[in-house]
């Protein structure tokens, strides 16, 4: 089965950044909102876009407006994958 750990989830956040040299993912930032890293609604929906491409799955709704912190992305992707296999 396949699971989101959270170094593959801080590529895919830094890759949603682009080059911005100030966000610094290292750490134990699990629960760190989103918006304390620096990261907006856009980077969020780019981020969730490339993991739903990536595991080739569709988050609901509901599921993206729940993710407030790196933990809610690696809970709501892995609930959502393990649902899947």
């Amino acid at each position: 089965m396949a699971e989101l750990t959270i170094d593959e989830l801080r590529t895919f956040l830094k890759s949603a950044m682009g080059e911005d040299e100030t966000i610094d993912l290292s750490g134990d930032i699990l629960d760190t909102r989103l918006t304390d890293l620096g990261f907006d609604s856009l980077a969020v929906i780019a981020t969730t876009s490339s993991l739903e491409q990536h595991f080739g799955l569709k988050l609901p709704e509901d599921g993206i407006s729940e993710i407030e912190t790196p933990r809610d992305f690696l809970d709501v992707f892995n609930q959502q994958l393990s649902q899947a296999a």
